[in-house]
């Protein structure tokens, strides 16, 4: 067993993508949603994901869109400097798999906003289509970064055949009771870091690697402590 990755969502600027990554996170998200307070300019983002792959080889840059048309195509070129897509909106099982075949050299994530634990039923439609869930919360008019958690009793049977990320309110404060209770593939964090929409504090997300290494070591302990008894 090994710790989950973490990702850290919403970044706007080089310097500070560089640096985050530097830190160890294992990817690190843009958004192209141009309703969100985080949203980078296509323009800008090549020089993102530079610095991203410059802070660390071999971070994830990870590009966060929504619903997006075969006219928005160009604009998800791996090209571009991202090697993950990341389907934030109603997009159907259908869609993306679609999206896969159109451009088969990226990777495909699709977030589920979760409103009630029936909402993970859903899930199993989506695995053929995709390489990962994301699991967030679901609030009106938002589509991500608002901090709101998702009940962990919800997901402590959540096994889907690809790994998962979850998202949602993710602190360095947190990240123990969360990984105590639940195995995720990964954490995406957010707002939980942050000073400013699209403005991260360098010391919180230090704190938040330190969390997420220290928790997972200590549940790959236990588990083997579990298996040698």
């Amino acid at each position: 067993m090994t710790r989950p990755l973490l990702k850290v969502c919403g970044l706007r600027e080089p310097d500070q993508a560089r640096a985050i990554a530097a830190l160890g996170v294992d990817a690190v998200g843009v958004i192209g949603v141009a309703a969100s307070p985080r949203h980078l300019d296509p323009a800008l983002r090549p020089a993102l994901f530079a610095a991203i792959e410059a802070g660390r080889p071999g971070c994830l840059g990870v590009l966060v869109v929504a619903d997006p048309s075969d006219a928005d195509l160009p604009q998800l070129d791996p090209a571009r400097g991202h090697r993950v897509v990341q389907l934030h909106g109603e997009e159907s099982p259908q869609r993306c798999r679609e999206l896969r075949r159109l451009m088969p050299g990226l990777s495909w994530w699709k977030a589920l906003r979760i409103r009630r634990a029936a909402d993970l039923e859903r899930a199993a439609d989506y695995i053929p289509g995709v390489d990962a869930l994301l699991l967030d919360a679901w609030v009106p008019d938002q589509l991500g970064g608002t901090g709101q958690r998702l009940p962990l009793d919800w997901l402590e049977s959540f096994r889907p055949a690809v790994p998962w990320w979850l998202a949602g309110g993710l602190t360095p404060e947190w990240v123990p009771q969360v990984l105590e209770r639940l195995r995720p593939d990964g954490l995406d964090a957010s707002s939980g870091v942050e000073d400013a929409p699209g403005r991260k504090n360098l010391a919180r997300v230090a704190e938040l690697v330190a969390a997420v290494r220290s928790a997972g070591g200590a549940a790959a302990a236990a588990a083997a402590g579990d298996l040698s008894g």
